[in-house]
C-alpha cells in the first residue's frame, strides 16, 4: 500500500489551527516530539488548499517550497542565494557566462513563492527560472526554526509581513501578488524563542498520542495498510512494547518515525507467524531501528 499526502492523519485541532493562520494571515508554528508529523503538515497542508483553491482565478502549488533553517542562516537566505565565488571566477575567465548575473542567482522558498504568486517574464529572466503563466499561492515551510541564531526569528517574520524582496544584484524589488502564500514553520524546541516571536504567529503543539489513542493507530494503517487476525494481533503486541519503550528511555524516546520503520521491517520478516521466542528474537535484532541511542538501547533491552 502505497502512502499518499492526503493520507496524512492531523491530530485534532490541528487543521482548525491552520485555517486560523490563514485567516489570520499569520505563520503557523508548530511544535512536538522529533517524528511526530510536524514537516509532513506542510505536505499535506499544500494538497489540501490546491484542492480547496481548484476554482480559483489562480493556482495552488499541490508541493511545499520548503527552507531548511541552519545555525548561519539569516532572514535574507529566504529569498534567494547568489553565488558570488562562481560569478568571480568566470568573471576572471572572460567567459561569456559572466556577463549574466542570473546564472548565479536562486530563488529560495519565500522568494520563489513570491515569485510565483506575482509571476512576469521580467522577473523569470532576472532570476534564471521558469515561472508559472499565471499567479500561483502556495506553502512555504521554515523547518526547524529554533536552530537559528536569535535574531533570525524576528527578523524573519518581518520578511514574512512584507512578503517583498530586494533583488540587490539586478536592482529591483519584487512583491506578492494576489495568491495567498502560507507559512509554516516548525520548531523541536531545541531552545526558548523569543516572546516577541511567539505573540505573531499562530501555535499549535503536537502531542504524543498515548496508548489509549486510536490516532497512532490510525497512522500505522495508513501507512502500512489495515491489519487482520494474527497480523493484527501481533501488532497489538508490539504497539504496547513501543510503548513501553517510550516509557523506558532516558534520552530520545522512539515516536512514529522510529515506530513505523520497525513495524515495516518486523512484518516484512513475517513476525506474526513466529512463535514467542523467535518474535522476541526479532525485535531484539531491529531494536536499533526503534531506540537511538546506546543508553536508550540499554534501557530497553531489559524489556525484553
Amino acid at each position: 500500500m502505497a502512502y499518499q499526502t492526503q493520507d496524512y492523519v492531523l491530530p485534532p485541532g490541528l487543521k482548525e489551527a491552520l485555517m486560523g493562520a490563514i485567516h489570520l494571515k499569520r505563520p503557523l508554528l508548530l511544535t512536538g516530539e522529533p517524528g511526530t508529523g510536524k514537516t509532513t503538515l506542510a505536505d499535506w497542508a499544500a494538497w489540501y488548499l490546491s484542492q480547496h483553491y481548484k476554482d480559483a482565478a489562480f493556482g495552488f502549488d499541490p508541493k511545499p517550497l520548503k527552507f531548511s533553517t541552519k545555525t548561519t542562516s539569516q532572514a535574507r537566505d529566504l529569498f534567494y542565494t547568489y553565488d558570488a565565488l562562481s560569478h568571480f571566477q568566470a568573471a576572471n575567465l572572460r567567459t561569456g557566462e559572466a556577463t549574466d548575473i542570473s546564472k548565479y542567482l536562486e530563488l529560495q522558498a519565500l522568494g520563489e513563492a513570491i515569485a510565483r504568486s506575482n509571476p512576469s517574464p521580467e522577473l523569470a529572466a532576472k532570476v534564471g527560472t521558469v515561472l508559472p503563466k499565471k499567479p500561483q499561492g502556495g506553502v512555504v515551510l521554515i523547518d526547524e526554526v529554533d536552530k537559528a541564531p536569535r535574531d533570525f526569528t524576528n527578523d524573519v517574520l518581518d520578511e514574512i509581513d512584507r512578503q517583498c524582496f530586494y533583488l540587490r544584484e539586478q536592482n529591483q524589488e519584487f512583491s506578492r501578488g494576489d495568491a495567498p502564500i502560507v507559512v509554516i514553520m516548525t520548531s523541536n524546541s531545541e531552545k526558548n524563542l523569543p516572546d516577541a516571536f511567539l505573540r505573531r504567529c499562530a501555535f499549535f503543539h503536537i502531542e504524543f498520542p498515548g496508548n489509549d489513542n486510536p490516532l497512532l493507530r490510525s497512522i500505522v494503517s495508513k501507512h502500512l495498510g489495515e491489519a487482520t487476525g494474527a497480523t493484527a494481533e501481533a501488532r497489538e503486541e508490539l504497539f504496547k512494547f513501543f510503548y513501553d519503550a517510550r516509557a523506558a528511555s532516558p534520552r530520545k524516546k522512539p515516536a512514529t518515525a522510529e515506530l513505523l520503520g520497525w513495524l515495516e521491517l518486523l512484518e516484512m520478516q513475517d513476525y506474526a507467524s513466529k512463535n514467542e521466542a523467535e518474535k522476541k528474537q526479532l525485535q531484539e535484532y531491529n531494536l536499533s531501528f526503534l531506540v537511538k541511542t546506546q543508553e536508550d538501547l540499554e534501557a530497553v533491552r531489559k524489556l525484553l
